[in-house]
């Protein structure tokens, strides 16, 4: 299915972030200041907008464009978009909403043997999630490259019939060799010098699938002897019989990327045509094109501007699709949508939130220099986000049994039940006038599961947990350690049941009456700690996915490294754990502070409220990567 004909296209109107919605300035940067001036100077306020794009003519014939500025983001629909495209979409739809226009989603869909209706589907998905949109003045600006085949085949025929094209039959090694190098004119092609009338033919016949597969280009003519590589007659079209995904078999012949990306730009009445530094020599061919059409009149001046800023490089992250694809086809991760994958839906899945990859494409800023981000700031982002957002609740990843010797003799029966309750979020996470959201109301009894580093026979010095009675200086026995176990009473280590190999089968104490948080005598027994706990009474179990970076490098695949030996191989750990009941009820998705251990979210994909609870780890509560 074509992308024009998607329903329900949402509007170009993304949630705000973080920073905006706390009203923070928005920090200005180079493309801003290109942006204002073209608005000051009135650059595209001539332009005429017909409703869906066309040639010069039917431009020209609308109405002047409600929109001030256009933007797009134009991925090839050949995988999954990553957090560099992120940044993109961020840029190009943000500058868009700040400055009255509006940004279209155009699928650079030029290469059918590698695209597929699967990426379109996660493309138009991921942008969604993100938060924005490209419905704007009741108009719907989804497009596609091959909407505009047609168009680009009469331009090429164009700069055939004026002399400013021609069709190469050298085969690929030959163009390879005579195209020169940096120290190196080019050679012209043999075929160079063919009339138009004789390349005409010749582009027709490869129109028509007369020749085969690479026998021939059509290349624009340009200068062989130019320093920029890119304008030593590049090839515009090639001979390819393979099926699109859009246009089925209507064509054999394909245009360039570098020749399609151009032309639709300037269709679609683009006026800021943003992309990132790798395509910075390819803007002198960008501006010869725009001069020729413009010059032909099959397109109307002004022509739109390739402007070029820095990709994102983040730490510990590949972000080169065919690395990627690596991963996935040998099994290194269990799909695109892995957790430690740094791709929107391996994101999503982790946990992260549309708000907090907006903080961060904003907070990371727009330059024109190469430089590497620290993940760190990433994972900051998100915990900026989560902080007053993400519920509360007590998990217990390492668990041990503790068992309150002294229950029944303290309230009459051991199999005696209290409630305890704790804030679903802290009261400085609600925010003046806000209803706070219901308290967690969880269960306590005679066992309890806690942390089994919550627990040392020989405490370590400086040791706040529990642990037994053991003899003080003096020789005399010193009482085991008295804890709270949060929400709940204070306790009194007594000591421990082990195995015969010495491990600690079971945590021995008893319980303080009247020592229940919350109540007038909360405070008449001090407690070095508070500890985490979850009830076995209510208590649920479930898998819980300790996710890490999946490279130990930083850089892993910078200087011709093999990536593969940078994985880490702790990137994944799954535990058994227990969980209070507020979590094991927990939504797909829903994200949560597990108190003491950092975010977490239950998996959109595996986990089911109450039968089957799975939660992911996004990040802890601090950066503790390599300490």
């Amino acid at each position: 299915m074509s992308p024009n004909t998607t329903p329900n296209a949402p509007k170009n109107n993304p949630a705000a972030p973080a920073s905006e919605a706390a009203g923070e300035h928005k920090v200005s940067n180079f493309l801003r200041q290109i942006i204002e001036k073209d608005l000051e100077q009135g650059t595209y306020a001539s332009r005429h907008w017909a409703g869906t794009p066309g040639d010069a003519a039917h431009h020209a014939a609308g109405p002047l464009d409600p929109a001030k500025i256009r933007t797009r983001f134009p991925p090839e629909p050949n995988g999954y978009l990553h957090v560099g495209h992120a940044k993109s979409i961020c840029l190009n739809f943000g500058l868009a909403r700040d400055y009255g226009g509006v940004c279209h989603m155009r699928f650079d869909d030029t290469n059918p043997e590698k695209e597929d209706t699967e990426y379109v589907n996660s493309i138009l998905d991921a942008v969604q999630w993100l938060g924005f949109g490209w419905e704007a003045n009741g108009q719907n600006h989804l497009f596609q490259a091959s909407d505009y085949f047609d168009f680009m085949y009469r331009a090429a025929e164009y700069l055939v019939q004026s002399g400013h094209a021609y069709v190469d039959e050298q085969t690929a090694e030959q163009m390879r060799a005579n195209r020169g190098d940096f120290g190196k004119h080019g050679v012209d092609s043999p075929f160079r010098s063919r009339t138009p009338a004789e390349n005409l033919a010749r582009f027709r016949e490869m129109r028509d699938g007369r020749h085969e597969d690479g026998s021939m280009v059509l290349r624009a003519k340009i200068d062989m002897a130019s320093p920029n590589i890119n304008l030593r007659d590049p090839a515009i079209y090639r001979i390819r019989r393979a099926t699109h995904h859009n246009t089925g078999d209507k064509w054999c012949i394909y245009p360039m990327y570098t020749f399609a990306h151009p032309i639709e730009d300037a269709l679609e009445q683009i006026t800021h045509s943003i992309c990132t530094l790798e395509f910075e020599d390819q803007r002198p061919f960008y501006d010869w094109l725009m001069e020729r059409l413009i010059e032909g009149h099959l397109l109307a001046a002004p022509a739109p501007r390739q402007y070029e800023f820095a990709r994102l490089n983040l730490t510990y992250v590949i972000t080169s699709k065919r690395k990627l694809a690596q991963l996935v086809y040998d099994h290194k991760v269990s799909g695109w949508d892995d957790p430690r994958m740094p791709t929107i839906v391996g994101l999503r899945r982790r946990g992260y939130t549309p708000a907090s990859i907006q903080l961060f494409a904003e907070r990371i800023g727009v330059t024109k220099s190469d430089s590497w981000i620290d993940y760190s700031t990433l994972e900051g982002c998100l915990r900026e986000d989560l902080e007053n957002k993400a519920h509360r609740g007590m998990a217990v990843l390492d668990p041990v049994k503790l068992v309150l010797t002294n229950w029944a003799e303290a309230f009459g029966a051991d199999d005696y039940l209290e409630d305890c309750t704790q804030p679903a979020l802290p009261h400085s996470a609600i925010a003046e006038g806000q209803t706070p959201p219901p308290d967690r109301v969880f269960k306590i009894g005679n066992e309890v599961w806690i942390e089994r580093e919550d627990f040392e026979e020989v405490p370590p010095k400086g040791y706040k947990r529990l642990y037994p009675p053991r003899p003080g200086a003096d020789g005399q026995m010193q009482p085991g350690n008295v804890v709270r176990l949060k929400g709940g009473y204070v306790i009194e280590c007594t000591g421990c049941a082990k195995d015969a190999s010495g491990t600690v089968l079971e945590v021995h104490a008893k319980v303080i009456p009247g020592t229940k948080s919350g109540t007038p005598g909360a405070d008449s027994v001090k407690a070095k700690a508070a500890i985490t706990w979850v009830s076995v009474a209510d208590g649920v179990q479930a898998e819980v996915r300790l996710y890490d970076r999946l490279f130990s490098d930083p850089q892993p695949d910078a200087g011709g490294k093999d990536f593969i030996e940078a994985l880490n191989p702790n990137s994944l750990k799954v535990v058994t754990a227990y969980v209070e009941p507020s979590l094991a009820a927990a939504k797909p998705d829903q994200k949560f502070q597990f108190e003491r251990f950092g975010y977490f979210v239950a998996d959109r994909v595996d986990h089911v409220a109450g039968s089957k609870p799975v939660f992911n780890r996004v990040t802890g509560l601090k950066d503790s990567w390599g300490k």
